[in-house]
């Protein structure tokens, strides 16, 4: 059928070609592009093309969860091996109704568990594997997480759906594994039948595959069959390891997923896409219109797409293929996707995941975030206190409509998506008396007439003329335009560019009360510590003014350095102060109101710190001093192919109780992610002291802390890299730091 639909396009534009003038077009999922379409042709048909009904429903959701939990739970590892012994899972407790309670009170809308990681550990009773929650004490064997959480979303009005991951580390290491295993290709019905173990659902496939497609279809037929109602289906492209030249029949998924879960969309092939990594980044402009190299529809390989910018006007003149393609922003609540601890595992805080909601969800993306559950089956206290938090931030200030009694044009103002107004210049809006906003939420009209804001801006009436507030590029879904509160009781947005007439669906106004911000450390090579309100390392400012100086006012700031949780009768923050090894925990007040707590471990000082070994020490951009300078920004780099190891000369003999290993941010090569420490006596013979491994270093490229399992004494210290994240050929530090006893 879609053969069909794009044949008869084809036919129609190319008459529309023949005559030289643009086409009068309908609107499509996918629209292909010819070698004789002129620039106005092919952004007309940009402008023409829709997410389907699937893809517009799972816009709706706007704030979902992700779930991480198995073996790596309990080994606190990032990733699996696959060798692990399924009783490593050791579960005892499991509280699904709390998962959802606190998801639902965050604002989310659904939850996709992941029922299996890389190490092909199942949390489902399969009748395929007995690599899994079968085969661990939960539940005596017979546990079920998904079947538990989908009770528990059904209870609490969540929708649901799954990550399988096509890498399986077990169904490659195992002897018996089917994962590249060199199996032919012939027809096979799936599901494959097993003894004792029938299914309610009678549907049968034939198709053409392997063992390992033949297991990983089985598996999708249980989960889309016997679990309710699945909205999403989550793959990514990772492969930790890859064996036997193994392919993924995708053709055969895809018409599996569209059979069983027909209104589910897949995630990392032609209905979401990856918004290219895993920090909570978004994005000034999101273009959910993107250009393609061949028909989507027929693909099989769906490459990551992480350019800044996706679906310019530029990017559509070379493609061949327009096809409309959401972006999920993907990140985690705490460091890494699984659980690790309580105490060293950063939780992000309210301000921070408040804000990655506004950039995404008011970005034309979805915001998917992580929620780890811990060793007793729960949230842990502090996740649900933030998502507790994030969910009465998101209900304070956008549930309440300051336009609901707005004069204009009734369509952009009773928040239906069906309505809209065409209009390509002004749209005028006015109250009965003035109103306060620092929010402007605007939506376009896309399940009809698709994307075509290319920038707008948001005006107000002030001292009797028009004053403008925010500007910013595309809208799509939705937009959310943030500025310093302003006052006034007549206002107007522009539309200053778009690929053509837009339909503009919604505008509604809002009020977020400021929080106090939360705490940045820095500190320079002297040891004096320096305490600013943070700035967010990812900002969106489309008005482009300083949103943390204009909306934080009147701050105070109170600190420790003595572990204790800081209040405002702590020691109030006036002056850097000095401070050698510790840490120190800081918390600001605005207007009476309390922010969260910021906490930073600091290395020893580093002014007596002398290179005993490591390479491209002479060489003025990345010299090895760039490794320990107070400054981040900065990083020492090996040269290619020398996975160098870096020895230092401490000054003096000092009680270490571990160290601190940044990588940097604008580089992912040379990330050290396993590593040994040594020491040494007289800085020349070295014994090892204590391995060391940091996971996910490339997508969360983010300082990371190891404690040694005893105190060290030593005054010389060697790191010694032994793998390199991405299978990198060089080593790179921006910051390294060790932590006095």
């Amino acid at each position: 059928m879609k053969k069909l639909s794009i044949l008869l396009f084809t036919l129609a534009t190319f008459g529309a070609v023949a005559q030289n003038k643009i086409p009068l077009l309908k609107t499509s999922n996918t629209i292909p592009v010819f070698a004789g379409d002129t620039r106005e042709m092919i952004v007309n048909k940009a402008a023409h093309v829709v997410p389907t009904k699937n893809q517009h429903e799972a816009l709706k959701n706007e704030f979902i969860a992700f779930i991480h939990i198995g073996p790596n739970t309990f080994t606190r590892m990032e990733w699996g091996n696959g060798k692990e012994d399924p009783k490593i899972f050791d579960l005892k407790e499991l509280h699904t109704d709390q998962w959802c309670q606190a998801m639902k009170s965050a604002g989310m809308k659904m939850v996709i568990i992941t029922v299996k990681h890389h190490d092909g550990f199942v949390l489902w009773q399969s009748r395929y594997t007995k690599h899994g929650i079968m085969s661990t004490g939960f539940q005596n064997g017979k546990g079920d997480i998904l079947k538990e959480l989908s009770a528990s979303c059904k209870k609490y009005g969540l929708k649901l759906g799954i990550y399988l991951s096509p890498a399986d580390l077990f169904q490659i290491e195992s002897p018996t594994g089917l994962y590249g295993n060199l199996s032919k290709v012939n027809k096979r019905t799936v599901p494959r039948q097993v003894s004792g173990r029938p299914f309610i659902n009678k549907t049968k496939f034939e198709f053409e595959i392997d063992d390992y497609n033949e297991y990983f279809l089985n598996q999708l037929f249980e989960l889309l069959t016997e679990y309710g109602q699945v909205d999403e289906v989550w793959f990514d492209g990772a492969h930790p390891k890859t064996k036997g030249g193994q392919k993924y029949n995708y053709a055969a998924w895809k018409k599996l997923i569209h059979t069983l879960a027909p209104k589910a969309v897949i995630f990392g092939r032609e209905d979401i896409r990856w918004c290219g990594n895993e920090a909570g980044k978004t994005r000034d402009t999101e273009w959910n219109v993107i250009p393609y190299s061949e028909n989507p529809n027929e693909a099989t390989n769906f490459p990551d797409m992480t350019r800044e910018l996706l679906g310019d006007r530029e990017d559509l003149y070379k493609a061949k293929f327009l096809h409309y393609q959401q972006a999920e922003t993907n990140t985690s609540i705490r460091e890494g996707w699984f659980y690790r601890d309580d105490n060293k595992q950063k939780v992000r805080s309210a301000d921070d995941v408040f804000d990655i909601y506004e950039r995404s969800t008011g970005g034309n993306s979805t915001f998917l975030l992580n929620i780890p559950p811990n060793r007793d089956g729960k949230f842990s206290p502090t996740d649900v206190q933030v998502l507790n938090e994030v969910g009465k931030r998101i209900k304070d200030t956008y549930g309440k409509n300051l336009f609901s009694r707005a004069s204009g044009p009734k369509e952009v103002l009773d928040q239906s998506t069906s309505t809209y107004v065409l209009n390509n210049q002004q749209i005028l809006l006015s109250t009965a008396s003035a109103v306060t906003i620092n929010r402007l939420v605007l939506q376009e009209a896309i399940a009809t007439h698709g994307e075509r804001v290319e920038q707008h801006a948001l005006d107000a009436w002030i001292d009797n003329q028009w004053k403008e507030i925010a500007r910013a590029t595309n809208i799509g879904y939705k937009r959310i335009l943030r500025f310093p509160e302003i006052t006034s009781s007549k206002f107007r947005v522009r539309i200053l560019k778009s690929r053509a007439i837009p339909a503009i669906s919604n505008i509604t106004a809002h009020y977020y009360t400021s929080r106090p911000p939360q705490i940045q450390f820095s500190r320079d090579p002297d040891g004096l510590v320096k305490l600013t309100p943070f700035e967010q390392e990812f900002n969106w400012k489309p008005h482009g003014e300083h949103a943390a100086q204009n909306l934080n006012t009147d701050v105070e700031i109170y600190y420790t350095t003595d572990g204790t949780e800081p209040t405002n009768s702590s020691l109030k923050y006036t002056k850097p102060f000095l401070m050698n090894s510790g840490e120190v925990k800081a918390l600001s007040y605005s207007k009476n109101i309390k922010g969260s707590v910021n906490t930073n471990v600091f290395g020893m000082l580093k002014s007596n710190w002398k290179v005993l070994e490591g390479s491209s020490e002479k060489q003025s951009r990345n010299s090895t001093i760039r490794a320990f300078d107070e400054n981040d920004r900065t990083y020492w780099q090996s040269k290619e192919g020398m996975i160098d190891p870096i020895a230092l000369d401490l000054g003096k003999q000092i009680k270490l109780k571990g160290f601190a290993y940044t990588p940097p941010k604008e580089n992912s090569d040379g990330m050290i992610q396993k590593g040994i420490i040594q020491t040494s006596t007289d800085g020349n013979t070295w014994a090892d002291t204590e391995g060391f491994e940091f996971g996910n270093l490339i997508n969360d490229p983010v300082r990371r802390i190891h404690y040694f399992k005893a105190p060290i004494y030593s005054r010389f210290i060697r790191l010694v890299p032994k793998e390199i994240a991405g299978n990198g050929k060089t080593v790179a530090i921006a910051e390294l730091d060790f932590i006095e006893n």
